[in-house]
């Protein structure tokens, strides 16, 4: 979340990202408005004390020189009662106040472009070139069918659309990817790795930024546990340090982590969701990063540039996009996208996210740093982006590497986790 104080003090700022965002600016408005009331309530709420404090150090000495004090005891019960009155006023304002801090995105980096949408997010650099075939490529789906490691109808029968079943070599596939992406990343970028729970409490998910505003796209259990299946690892990881001080020394932090990752994807309606393109569960590699303010944009290229790593060695062609405010989720002040050239479906698919929150979420999470051992905390800055995610991966693999006779070649660097040189 954005700080109160900045708000408060810098409301034009505030309103000029909204309108960057191309998002309603009464948000703004609607807060100013119930603070300025609590502000209000709470000076006369002190005022009142402070009189009943007062007051009640005269009626003791009147007492003790046995005066009659009855009226002014009556007015100060009636003094009691509007104090009390007060007080529940100000935490209902103060609990409505903080439901639309909640609400209000952060602010754009001055280096994201100006956009109302994808139409206006900036392609920054390119890797590779889109394989050409002497033959008509096959989607995916139909390669994964035929080569009998991917059972799409099971895998529906189970659980319903968009839950995928691998199987055999498609199942090996997966594993050796995530394995062999986490070695990379904490054998090669000094991550150190983390296998976190699935289950996420709703103070973590507030934490990093998917409540209140995506709760309808997330899974969520019921009888009254108020867990919801982790839609990234990013929240988990992210969430380890909530409520803490981090001494400066141990900063910057980075942690990767494998989870499976859980969407229910309620406004994806009338996309393209055939195949792997779109799915309810789906494997991920995740890049945390903690560090210091002044550090994060330079911490936040090196994030992009582990991702493209991974990418790279798999030989898949990629653009990097810098993301519009208007593109861009609501927790992000900056986000490069990697997108993967698919040769089946002629289509670039994104893999990885890589954002800088600034201070957004560690405010939501209260998670600070001390600069010197006796400093004030203040907040750290974190950073997230897939390193990379599964299952559109496996698109541009199967699709990208597909020979005339419909197998596939496995990548030189798969094929010591995979025991194979070819899935067929």
């Amino acid at each position: 979340m954005l700080d109160p104080k900045m708000i408060r003090s810098e409301p034009d700022k505030v309103r000029q990202a909204l309108i960057n965002r191309k998002a309603d600016t009464s948000v703004l408005d609607n807060f100013l408005q119930l603070d300025e009331k609590r502000r209000a309530l709470l000076y006369e709420c002190e005022q009142l004390k402070a009189e009943r404090n007062a007051v009640s150090e005269h009626i003791a000495a009147m007492k003790k020189n046995k005066e009659d004090a009855t009226s002014e005891i009556e007015r100060m019960r009636k003094v009691s009662s509007r104090i009390k009155q007060m007080d529940s006023e100000i935490a209902d304002i103060e609990a409505r106040a903080e439901d639309i801090l909640l609400r209000i995105p952060n602010i754009p980096h001055e280096t994201a472009p100006i956009g109302g949408g994808p139409e206006d997010n900036v392609t920054v650099r390119s890797w590779g070139e889109p394989k050409r075939f002497d033959f008509e490529p096959a989607p995916h789906w139909e390669l994964a069918t035929s080569l009998d490691i991917i059972d799409f109808e099971r895998g529906s029968k189970i659980s319903g659309s968009g839950f995928i079943l691998y199987k055999g070599l498609g199942a090996r596939l997966e594993r050796s990817l995530l394995t062999w992406m986490l070695d990379v990343h904490t054998k090669e970028h000094g991550y150190v790795e983390l296998y976190p729970p699935y289950l996420i409490n709703r103070k973590a998910m507030i934490g990093t930024g998917q409540l209140p505003k995506f709760e309808d796209d997330m899974y969520h259990t019921d009888k009254g546990e108020d867990l919801f299946l982790d839609p990234t690892a990013e929240v988990p990881v992210t969430n380890v340090y909530m409520d803490e001080i981090i001494e400066a020394e141990r900063l910057p932090i980075y942690h990767t982590a494998y989870t499976a990752c859980f969407r229910r994807e309620a406004g994806s309606a009338g996309k393209d969701t055939r195949g792997l393109l779109r799915v309810h569960q789906f494997d991920k590699v995740e890049l945390v990063k903690f560090v210091e303010p002044e550090t994060s944009y330079d911490e936040h290229e090196k994030l992009v540039a582990n991702a493209e790593t991974i990418l790279q060695r798999l030989g898949i062609p990629y653009r990097v996009v810098l993301l519009c405010t208007g593109d861009m989720s609501p927790v992000q002040a900056k986000c490069y996208d990697l997108e993967i050239y698919a040769a089946g479906v002629d289509q670039w698919l994104e893999v990885s996210s890589c954002s800088n929150f600034e201070d957004y979420q560690a405010r939501r999470a209260n998670i600070r740093y001390r600069p010197e051992p006796s400093a004030k905390p203040e907040f750290v800055h974190t950073l997230n982006g897939s390193g990379v995610a599964l299952p559109r991966l496996v698109v541009a693999l199967l699709e990208n590497y597909q020979r005339p006779d419909g197998t596939v070649e496995v990548p030189d660097v798969l094929r010591p986790y995979m025991g194979v040189d070819v899935i067929r």
